[in-house]
């Protein structure tokens, strides 16, 4: 099978799970025999194209304006991966699906189905609505317009937990039957350090030799909790001073919490490690006596699942799919989430119980290499992926060459008033008159304009005298003969 990845990020470029995601995925797919081809963004001193342990990897170059906002640039980077692809059809390349991860690559997706007509599979890592939780602006609620599009659009929606399933099917109406929980995977011998590691002088470049480390690695953001960890400091060096919190990762979060802990006086008790590459992480999970993992909202966690396969035990926020991975007390220690007493009590029940510790780390190490590899996570995918293809090929849209047009589509499957508020908030206005800008005429029909003889009535109500007729306000703008 030949599929289309497309990812906004992808190794060495990666900013959040989603890239390392499309990575794993797309390596453990060609391992099973499958040919697979990702279009993405560029990546400082990365090849335009190489074929990355099996995948052939196409990055795209932001040649133009360069856009206004992120939302622009996303959509810039769309329009390439539009170009790429055709450049990949024109050589002979035929695809049996199209994969889109997030909103990120919705455009590309939608016009790649319809243009190649092949059946489009997305994949949600989060939505817009719980990283926020709730849209509060234009923008969270234009991205969570496009994220729902997505998912209208494709074929089959994958999502990594049982969480994430009821959270889409609540947001985007989706029927339960198009949705696959699909959990994500962990390489445990990506994450273990050289064996010539030097242990104790690495350790040394961020706490002494007689403190424990507890340790934080991911985007600085709300959604992280890491301000609930910065709260669970010092109730934390009330019991145990020979603590050293270590924080990897960078985020536009950081300075505020640099701030924090300083509030807090607990600044000399914090390394704030900056971004960290694989190599660094991986020693420090060495070094590390306990992970933390403070989501406030988190699908899945798969920085959990790396500590975990690391050998490190963890405490984690009891939220989303943090909750199915980590079993309290079996694989790992549960928190009440945004609370920082429950995150400290449950980080000192490490510190004060190695025996315990050491419990959980070998147990949860080896749940991780039995229930959470790439290697299933990919056989599943593959599945999806076969499932679609003997619907699509059965149905009369392929013996058409095309899919339904957008007028019938909203006939026949924008059952849900959801639905059908989200497309009409998207779709082309028709405005029923010739020349909208002919002067003293307004844009009938238009939610941004009110017309004159609204404005005239409004006026009137607000003077308390009553409401005009349509003949006083024709005769006012001139109109009456």
């Amino acid at each position: 099978m030949r599929v289309l990845m497309l990812s906004w990020e992808y190794p060495p470029q990666v900013v959040g799970g989603l890239g390392r995601h499309a990575a794993d995925l797309s390596e453990a797919l060609v391992e099973m025999g499958h040919e697979v081809h990702v279009l993405t963004g560029d990546a400082a001193d990365a090849p335009a194209n190489e074929v990355l342990r099996g995948v052939n990897v196409h990055r795209l170059k932001m040649y133009g304006p360069a856009g206004r906002d992120f939302v622009e640039s996303v959509t810039h980077l769309n329009i390439n991966m539009l170009e790429a692809a055709l450049g990949l059809f024109r050589q002979g390349y035929a695809f049996d699906i199209i994969h889109s991860h997030d909103w990120l690559a919705a455009h590309a997706g939608k016009a790649l189905k319809h243009g190649l007509m092949r059946p489009l599979i997305a994949t949600i890592h989060a939505t817009e609505f719980g990283r926020n939780h709730g849209l509060h602006n234009d923008l969270q609620r234009h991205i969570s317009n496009l994220e729902w599009w997505l998912t209208y659009e494709a074929w089959k929606v994958i999502c990594c937990s049982r969480y994430m399933r009821g959270e889409i099917q609540y947001i985007f109406q989706l029927p339960e039957d198009k949705i696959r929980v699909i959990p994500n995977g962990v390489k445990a011998a990506d994450l273990a350090a050289p064996d010539d590691f030097q242990r104790e002088s690495f350790r040394r470049l961020y706490a002494a030799d007689n403190e424990r480390i507890v340790y934080f690695v991911g985007r600085l953001v709300h959604e992280k909790g890491v301000d609930v960890l910065l709260e669970a400091v010092p109730l934390v060096l009330a019991q145990d001073e020979q603590v050293k919190f270590v924080i990897a990762g960078k985020g536009p979060a950081e300075y505020a919490l640099k701030e924090m802990a300083r509030q807090l006086g607990v600044s000399q008790k914090i390394y704030f490690a900056g971004f960290v590459d694989d190599a660094t992480r991986n020693r420090l999970y060495a070094c590390a006596d306990v992970a933390v993992v403070p989501s406030l909202y988190e699908p899945f966690g798969i920085v959990a699942l790396e500590a975990m396969a690391a050998g490190v035990p963890v405490v984690v926020s009891d939220t989303g799919g943090l909750s199915e991975v980590v079993k309290h007390a079996q694989n790992g220690l549960r928190a009440y989430p945004g609370n920082p007493q429950s995150l400290a009590d449950n980080i000192l029940a490490y510190l004060k119980a190695p025996g315990f510790a050491a419990y959980i780390r070998e147990r949860a190490a080896r749940e991780v290499q039995a229930e959470y590899n790439w290697a299933l996570a990919a056989a599943k995918t593959a599945d999806v992926y076969e499932e679609v293809l003997q619907e699509f090929q059965e149905s009369p849209w392929a013996e058409a060459g095309s899919f339904p047009a957008d007028g019938i589509l909203a006939k026949t499957r924008l059952t849900t008033q959801g639905a059908q508020a989200r497309y009409q908030d998207t779709r082309t206005m028709d405005y029923p008159f010739e020349d909208a800008w002919e002067p003293g005429e307004q844009l009938a029909g238009s939610r941004y304009f009110t017309s004159s003889r609204e404005y005239a009535s409004i006026s009137a109500r607000a003077k308390g005298e009553p409401a005009l007729t349509e003949e006083q306000t024709e005769a006012e703008e001139g109109r009456v003969p």
